[in-house]
């Protein structure tokens, strides 16, 4: 598929989805979308990535780097760095605000940008070179779309 078509199925994939939930599996971002016919979807993200709201950083890859106050050397591993709590708090305003992606671009170098209700967006750049899959926009048990192009 060439790389016009795939951006093409992305923004369809994307664009009316109501985003539900955030976590993270190791060290990948994860989040879980529903789409506008009730299609399971997600959005994995591998490379650099933030939410925000309002123009304000609410969730960022780096933050799985900070341990919680009082956590142990095995924070990353038990789910208690600040990620990891900065996503439980979104989690509970994501399921009041129910906000549906109103808009998907895909920029240079695989720059992914979600625009949806209620001031919320989530950005990723890929921040490495060669050929590892940075992000992967999917339908569970469905077809998978990433970047690079192709590679997915």
């Amino acid at each position: 598929m060439d790389a016009d078509a795939e951006s093409e199925n992305i923004r369809k994939l994307l664009t009316g989805a109501e985003l539900r939930s955030v976590g993270r599996a190791a060290g990948m971002g994860v989040l879980e979308l529903t789409g506008p016919h009730g299609e399971d979807l997600g959005l994995h993200l591998q490379c650099a990535f933030r939410i925000v709201r309002d123009d304000q950083v609410v969730l960022g890859s780096r933050d799985m780097s900070y341990v919680r106050k009082g956590a142990g050397e095995d924070a990353f591993d038990t789910f208690d760095t600040l990620y990891d709590d900065r996503a439980a708090i979104l989690n509970r305003v994501l399921a009041k605000a129910r906000p549906t992606v109103r808009a998907v671009h895909l920029g240079a170098a695989g720059a992914l940008t979600l625009e949806a209700a209620h001031g919320f967006g989530v950005q990723a750049f890929p921040d490495r070179s060669g050929g590892e899959e940075s992000w992967r926009a999917l339908v569970r048990g469905g077809p998978h779309y990433g970047y690079p192009p192709g590679l997915v």
